[in-house]
Formats: C-alpha cells, sequence, structure tokens
C-alpha cells in the first residue's frame, strides 16, 4: 500500500479497536473506502494487559477493512489514549543573528526544540510537541513568525507524554499484528480534525470523548491546543453500576444501556417500562426506564464534574466560549447533551465526523471519530511532510545557484 494513495488509521480503544482505510487524491477529502471493528479484549483504561488478545482484536478490525477496500494494508496512523497520558505547557527562546535576517523555519524548530528540551523521567516519553503561539521581540499572538524580522524568538508550546512501556506495547501489538505505526497520535488531537470548526478552535472549544474505560479532554483556543487530561473513568464504569443496581450480568447491562439508557434523568419516561434479566437463571423482571436513568445520571455528572474540575486546574473554563463538543461511543446516549449543559453551563453538542466522501453513512457516527480523525491527521502530515521536502529540495537548489553565481 502506498501512502501516497491511501493512508490507513487504526483505533486501539478499551471497548474497540477500529480500523479505517481512506483514497487519497491531491487537494480533495479523502474517500473512506474500508471499516473494520473488533471487540477489545485486551485493554483496560487504554492499556494494553493481554498482548496476545490485543493482536487478535487489531488483526480482526484489520481484516475487516481490507475486505471492504479491497488493499492489503501495511501501516498506520494509530491514536493512542489511557490515563498514563500526561502534559505540560513549556517556552522556548533562541536569539536571532540580525535584525535583518528573516526568520526561517529552521528557526523554528530551534525554538520548539528549546521549548521542548524539560527533564522528563525516563519511564516517560515525549509523545506530541504542539506549537500554540510564537512572539517575535515581545511582539506575541503570531501563528506563523516564518518570514518576519527580529532578534529574539519565542514559542509557547503544549506537549504530551506517555508511559514508555504503554507506547511500546502499543507498537509490539500492532507490530505483530503485521503492521507497521507511521505515527502514534493523542485520540482526542486526531478527534478534533474531524469534529470542530476552525471558529471553535479560534473561540475556545474543549472536546470530551466519552470512551469505553477512560474519558479524554482537550481544550482549544486562538487555533492551538491548550490543553489536555484524561479522566480513568468510562462507559464501562456505567455498565458497571447498571450491573450492580440492577443485579443483571454485564453483558445484559451493556445491552440496556445502549437501547435505554439515559444521562439525563427528566427525559427518561417513567410509564415506559424495560425488561430486566436475572443473575443466575433468575425470571426477568420489569422496570421503569426512570429507575435506569437514576443509576445512570449520577456515574455521568461525576465524569463530566472530573472534567471540569480539570479545566478549572488550567484556568481556561472562561475562554470556552464555543462551549463543548461531545464524542466517542458514550456520546450517542440519550440526554447526553442536556446533561452537559446543566454542569458545564454552557452550550453543547454531540460531534459527527466530517470531511471525507466515501462510506460517509457508516463512518459518520461518534464511535468513528479518533479513526476519521487519523485519516484527517495523516492527510495533513503527509501533505507538511511533502512541503518540507520541497522546500529542502528548493533550498539546496538555491545554495547551489549562488554559489554557481559567486564562482563564475
Amino acid at each position: 500500500m502506498s501512502d501516497r494513495e491511501f493512508i490507513a488509521a487504526l483505533d486501539i480503544g478499551t471497548t474497540k479497536i477500529a480500523c479505517v482505510v481512506a483514497e487519497m487524491e491531491e487537494e480533495q477529502l479523502p474517500k473512506i473506502t474500508g471499516l473494520g471493528i473488533s471487540p477489545s479484549e485486551g485493554l483496560r483504561k487504554g492499556v494494553v494487559v493481554n498482548l496476545e488478545k490485543t493482536i487478535q482484536s487489531i488483526i480482526g478490525a484489520v481484516d475487516d477493512a481490507e475486505l471492504m477496500s479491497g488493499i492489503k494494508i501495511e501501516s498506520v496512523f494509530c491514536g493512542i489514549a489511557g490515563d498514563h497520558i500526561k502534559s505540560i505547557n513549556s517556552r522556548g527562546v533562541i536569539g536571532l543573528s540580525s535584525m535583518e535576517s528573516e526568520i526561517n523555519s529552521d528557526d523554528v524548530e530551534k525554538v520548539i526544540e528549546a521549548a521542548r528540551a524539560l527533564a522528563i523521567p525516563q519511564d516517560r516519553e515525549i509523545i506530541h510537541v504542539l506549537p500554540q503561539q510564537f512572539s517575535v521581540d515581545g511582539q506575541s499572538g503570531i501563528k506563523d513568525p516564518v518570514g518576519m524580522s527580529g532578534v529574539r524568538l519565542e514559542a509557547e508550546v503544549h506537549i504530551v507524554t506517555g508511559a514508555v512501556t504503554s507506547s511500546q506495547n502499543i507498537y509490539k501489538s500492532v507490530k505483530r499484528a503485521g503492521l507497521e505505526i507511521n505515527e502514534l497520535v493523542l485520540e482526542p488531537l486526531a478527534s478534533s480534525y474531524a469534529l470542530l470548526y476552525p471558529e471553535e478552535r479560534e473561540l475556545g472549544v474543549v472536546l470530551i470523548d466519552l470512551g469505553g474505560g477512560t474519558t479524554n479532554i482537550a481544550i482549544f483556543y486562538e487555533g492551538g491546543i491548550r490543553d489536555t487530561a484524561v479522566i480513568g473513568l468510562g462507559g464501562k464504569n456505567v455498565t458497571s453500576d447498571i450491573a450492580f443496581g440492577l443485579k443483571t450480568p454485564l453483558n445484559y447491562a451493556e445491552e440496556l444501556k445502549k437501547n435505554f439508557g439515559c444521562a439525563f434523568a427528566p427525559m427518561a419516561d417513567a410509564n415506559e417500562m424495560i425488561k430486566v434479566p436475572g443473575v443466575g437463571g433468575r425470571e426477568p423482571r420489569e422496570l421503569s426506564r426512570s429507575v435506569l436513568a437514576s443509576i445512570v445520571e449520577p456515574r455521568m455528572e461525576e465524569i463530566f464534574e472530573l472534567c471540569l474540575r480539570e479545566i478549572e486546574k488550567g484556568e481556561h473554563l472562561d475562554l470556552l466560549t464555543s462551549g463543548v463538543v461531545l464524542t466517542g461511543g458514550g456520546a450517542l446516549m440519550e440526554g447526553m447533551v442536556e446533561l452537559t449543559e446543566k454542569v458545564f453551563d454552557m452550550p453543547a453538542r454531540v460531534g459527527k465526523p466530517k470531511g471525507f466522501t466515501g462510506l460517509t453513512e457508516q463512518a459518520s457516527s461518534p464511535i468513528h471519530s479518533t479513526g476519521i480523525g487519523l485519516i484527517l491527521y495523516g492527510q495533513n502530515h503527509n501533505r507538511e511532510l511533502n512541503q518540507t521536502k520541497g522546500g529542502r529540495i528548493k533550498k539546496v537548489f538555491g545554495n547551489f545557484k549562488s554559489w554557481l553565481n559567486e564562482y563564475f
């Protein structure tokens, strides 16, 4: 598979592993040609705990995507999440040679390298260094300083780190499934490519990805990412609460959550009755849907309050003019928007993937937000890579031309 013709993405989650394949055409939206989903049985809270089960789940999702798209997948952009993810903001400064010289891409790379020069524990590694803004001679708020003049260049960056062992286990799982990883990408960052509008990124928005094992948070403002965080609670906790509260097996509790769950109790019809299977062969019994909602709402409210607490830590709450965007499988539950608006006291919406063609009906669900986002991230990555290569070639030929002029 040529990366210039196709891009493949792998979303490794706690409850599911999804593979997405897209055909790429120059200056056009990616065309989704293959989707594959396999139950994830080897992960807990986004971390690999059973290598063999994870490998089999990856193979299952990839085989389905290959069958649908009709191509052989060789490499993927792979998502990473989990409560081992930590982030920090940093600043770097470099001096420039003279006021007359223009800032070039090499200077930008140097100042970003200066910003990432932090003391990081040996058991952690840097996953992303994401520029937020630049300053030239004290003038802040610059998004691209290339071509400007100055003697002092500063960069503010957001650094995302993860546990080395967690990353290694993902690499090992994907490698043993017969694939190469192009790049590990933070899942809420990837999802933002498929969900957020430019005006939301500019005005301020928080993206909340409601996964099975964890809830991921990413805050955007003035076009850049400002903060990220991970809450170690997710949809599986809601399922466990239902199983305990209604005294029903976990697999039935999951079905009840998906089919009848409501995150905002006032929306649940007290007259609507649902059948709850018993444990150990006991007879099923009927309960009001409002009883199920009374179990679901407190747990979801707790998750959102923990998200709110994380946002308040970073002092970004007042910047979220565009409110909250929900995604992930948990966002499909009825009443999620209403509960979010109640807890955060700001507008909320459920984000559905956009910016692609092909299998639009199948891929437009929030459960595919990370997979589609990884495709768009990969497209952007390849475009930047080609531009960088082109710029370097142009620079080499420019230097050669200058040498010829000088020599002759």
